[in-house]
């Protein structure tokens, strides 16, 4: 028996991109819908109700005998016509003299009244009128009186007015989450067509951004991931196929140290994912010399530790993403310094700024934007240091672009210096 077809994304963050862009295609056709029949009903109710007080006017006229020819206009955008059956218009208004009848819809006796719209073409160049068709009497040969009010000129600028939203509509109807890139036609002008396709557009911006993550977590998770899965495949297969000839306890053990490895990669690639994908993790006022000297207190470090740390430097920040940036960045110092590490804690131009420096062999120029990428390997002395995932200054840096700063590694005399900026907290904008 086949194996049945699966339907549905197999990523969490994928269903959940697709359901928000369908979401936001639907709520955005609706109101387009819904935006377009307010208008036309408006509309029509606005132009009927000039339609049916001529049409009576005139109906009355004849019943009464007082009803001159040509039939006077008061208006001048409104066709009169009083037509007898056969379909011969016996007297008009100026607009209609000499025309065919407006209509050929004849309203039978027991239904005198009509009011409807009549159109002909496609939108939004439709040629329409707003009718009422009044039958004089319900004699046989009674006469009709026909007013029409030609809508088109009205139809043709609410058509253009909604033309953008069903545009947008059309373009959001046609992205998926397998291509996110596309977006809607943004009109020039600050009207609320324009926001709304702006707000889309930035919607759409957050959406590619977010898939984008999940994509680069998948491709890294299935190429950092091989290697200890095979190194553990490798120790235990031997270990089943010659157990006398392995030595159980130190299988146990290389098993439980790539299981480790294995645990710490999957951790941070997926909090790489999260970071900066938005939420509801409430920012709070953070002192970086107190929550510097507080995680100083909780580590134990095999080389000197010097500190310059300037109190009441505040940001706005998820304490615990800011905590970790500062353990990634003591980490790394840690692995590669000789004698010394060093942090500092200031403001300069506005910013809050917290350097980590280390007096080991530094970072050449050339690699100093690479250090962050992920799983980077350098051909120095610098990668000479064993543990870690590979991703602890891509999740420092992360972190540090989710709270609108930068961490940059600055030139030094000897050894790196790693320095985060981040606006000060009075004068943070909220990310949003």
């Amino acid at each position: 028996m086949g194996v049945p077809l699966r339907m549905r994304p197999r990523s969490i963050r994928t269903r959940d991109t697709v359901v928000a862009a369908v979401i936001a295609a639907l709520v955005f056709g609706a109101s387009a819908v819904g935006v377009d029949v307010a208008v036309r009903t408006t509309v029509h109710a606005e132009l009927l109700q000039r339609t049916q007080a001529d049409a009576r006017r005139v109906s009355g006229g004849l019943r009464d005998g007082t009803l001159p020819a040509p039939i006077p206009d008061t208006r001048g955008d409104i066709v009169l016509q009083v037509v007898e059956p056969g379909g011969r218009v016996r007297n008009a208004n100026a607009a209609a003299t000499d025309g065919p009848p407006v209509s050929t819809l004849w309203p039978s006796s027991h239904m005198r009244v009509r009011d409807y719209t009549e159109c002909r073409g496609s939108w939004p160049n439709r040629d329409c009128s707003v009718v009422e068709a009044i039958r004089v009497s319900t004699a046989p040969d009674s006469p009709v009186v026909y007013a029409a009010l030609a809508a088109w000129v009205t139809w043709r600028v609410v058509g253009r007015t909604l033309g953008p939203v069903e545009a947008i509509r059309a373009q959001l109807a046609e992205i998926s989450a397998t291509d996110l890139s596309r977006r809607v036609p943004q009109p020039s002008g600050r009207d609320e067509i324009a926001q709304l396709a702006r707000t889309a557009n930035a919607t759409l911006d957050r959406l590619e951004k977010a898939v984008a993550r999940q994509r680069q977590f998948a491709s890294d998770a299935s190429h950092e991931l091989r290697t200890p899965i095979a190194g553990l495949r490798a120790n235990l297969e031997d270990a089943a196929a010659h157990p006398d000839d392995n030595d159980l306890r130190a299988v146990v053990k290389s098993a439980l140290r790539d299981t480790d490895r294995l645990e710490s990669i999957v951790t941070d690639l997926l909090l790489l994912a999260r970071i900066g994908t938005g939420g509801t993790v409430a920012h709070e006022p953070v002192d970086l010399a107190e929550l510097a000297a507080a995680e100083l207190r909780r580590r134990t470090s095999a080389h000197e530790v010097a500190t310059d740390l300037a109190p009441g430097v505040a940001v706005s920040a998820v304490r615990v993403q800011l905590v970790r940036l500062l353990g990634n960045l003591l980490d790394n110092a840690e692995r590669y310094a000789d004698t010394r590490v060093t942090v500092e804690v200031g403001r300069a131009d506005g910013w809050a700024l917290l350097t980590v420096a280390d007096d080991g062999p530094g970072i050449p120029p050339s690699d100093r934007e690479r250090v962050f990428e992920r799983f980077t390997r350098l051909d120095t002395a610098r990668s000479r240091g064993a543990g870690g995932t590979g991703l602890g200054l891509a999740i420092a840096r992360e972190i540090a672009h989710a709270h609108r700063g930068t961490l940059t590694v600055a030139a030094a005399g000897t050894g790196a210096r790693l320095t985060l900026r981040l606006p000060l907290a009075d004068r943070v904008t909220p990310p949003r």
